[in-house]
């Protein structure tokens, strides 16, 4: 049993999905992702110089189903950050690229029927960015569309050479059987190196390349990005006091409050000690604020360490719409804000704007209100 209590810790929030079981592997599959998008468009281009020497027999038609393909994924490129699913929208990117491809060696009729190993090649992705289930069904509708396709065009000639088809198949399966293993020890390498082991959070070393993809993403969507740092007040003395044992389980359910109130595309970083930050990708200073104050609200009304009241301190900053953001100016506002808050008397939200912070005290005065309607008997307590 947990050394301290939550008396009002709500469980059963679940941002898992049957493509990606947590955070943490939605935070890997988009920075793979980020990694494979150069390689990708190297892919297609490679693909259509292949369409285009062997036009004088497949005709011009296939490279019409190229255009559409990459499409798909720029447009997918452009819905990851806004999705609280992104896994789902790279999915049926996915899909629509294999898709593409039949469609492509369809056309060619049954010159085609050799560039059926084609439809293995996105195969080698899948296992870097979702779970075993999104493999095995990447790999079904592989497969299914290769036969699809070989019977489709010219079934005479599959019935009298099967190896037309099953050759394909077998190179469709062995490349999702050979990926696996490899993909799956470099995913947990890396998760050793970025997720904080106590927390399970995002650690330091994991903000490089997602501070980077965000900073892309505002330059393209005009978005702007907010960023919270928040610290937990008085630590010292929990861990002084309490002990080590109640000072970690303290840090673990606070990882787990802040995480329940996000939104499956937002981020929350461990960065050491008791400090936490957290990247709101399309979400202004206002926005960031009202959920810094929530996440300030879920803690101080959920944790009591042996009597000693758990609370935070937030600072807020965020970046401008249509200007691209870079996160060292911001994270500066967001730290310098953290600092005012603390010197404030702690367990409060500040921002980087002055307005902003009469914005946070209204949203707590609003959170308290709120509160105090929902008890039985409740009258507002605040005027």
């Amino acid at each position: 049993m947990s050394p301290y209590r939550q008396p009002h810790a709500e469980h059963g929030v679940n941002r898992s999905s049957w493509l990606c079981p947590d955070e943490a592997a939605r935070e890997r599959m988009l920075d793979m992702d980020a990694r494979v998008r150069p390689y990708r468009q190297r892919t297609f281009a490679i693909l259509a110089v292949a369409i285009l020497c062997s036009a004088t027999q497949t005709g011009w038609w296939p490279l019409l189903f190229m255009i559409p393909c990459a499409a798909f994924f720029a447009t997918g490129d452009r819905m990851l950050p806004r999705v609280k699913r992104p896994e789902l929208v790279m999915f049926t990117a996915w899909i629509g690229s294999e898709v593409m491809i039949a469609g492509a060696i369809s056309l060619a009729g049954k010159h085609g029927i050799p560039a059926l190993s084609w439809l293995a090649i996105p195969l080698i992705t899948l296992s870097s960015r979702f779970s075993t289930r999104g493999v095995v069904a990447g790999v079904g509708i592989a497969c299914a569309l290769i036969l699809a396709v070989a019977f489709g065009v010219d079934p005479h000639a599959v019935v009298q050479s099967p190896e037309l088809v099953l050759a394909p198949l077998a190179l469709a399966l062995c490349v999702a059987v050979l990926s696996t293993p490899l993909m799956r020890s470099d995913i947990q390498h890396r998760s050793d190196a970025v997720i904080d082991q106590l927390t399970g959070m995002l650690n330091r070393k994991a903000l490089g390349v997602r501070t980077h993809e965000l900073a892309q993403q505002s330059e393209v969507t005009g978005e702007p990005v907010g960023v919270i740092v928040a610290d937990l007040d008085h630590f010292k003395r929990i861990n002084d006091t309490r002990g080590h044992a109640v000072g970690d389980a303290v840090l673990k359910d606070v990882a787990y409050l802040l995480r329940k109130q996000l939104r499956a595309f937002d981020l929350a970083y461990r960065l050491g000690g008791e400090e936490f930050l957290i990247l709101v990708p399309g979400s202004d200073l206002e926005h960031t604020v009202e959920l810094a104050t929530r996440l300030r609200e879920a803690v101080a009304t959920s944790l009591v360490a042996d009597n000693l009241a758990v609370t935070l301190s937030l600072g807020v900053g965020a970046s401008e719409r249509n200007h691209s953001f870079d996160y060292a100016t911001v994270f500066a506002e967001a730290d310098a804000a953290l600092y005012k808050a603390k010197r404030g008397g702690r367990n409060r939200v500040c921002a980087s704007d002055p307005q902003a912070d009469q914005a946070a005290l209204a949203a707590a005065h609003a959170l308290a209100l709120a509160d105090e309607l929902q008890k039985p008997g409740g009258t507002p307590a605040l005027a």
